[in-house]
């Protein structure tokens, strides 16, 4: 397959979702996904951090509806001031 052509992944809604978000505060991400998920159940577990400590990256774990609550997740947590990067 050419490299311009994207596959598109085909889920099945509901499903398990993890994010990967980074950050300079672990603690403030916290909030951050508290403020977003809300009432939802989610699990946040440390991934990794920079050498010097600078940055961490926490999982986020949880169901989503459909393709448009996935999207909407995403871009609200990449619009927090707390997160620098969501994948």
């Amino acid at each position: 397959m050419p490299d311009n052509e994207k596959q598109k992944v085909n889920l099945e809604y509901p499903c398990h979702w993890v994010y990967k978000i980074i950050g300079p505060d672990a603690d403030e991400m916290k909030s951050a996904v508290a403020e977003i998920i809300k009432d939802r159940s989610y699990k946040v577990s440390p991934s990794r951090s920079s050498a010097e400590a600078k940055y961490h990256c926490l999982n986020v774990e949880l169901s989503v509806e459909s393709e448009s609550h996935r999207t909407a997740l995403y871009e609200a947590l990449k619009a927090h001031k707390a997160v620098k990067i969501v994948l």
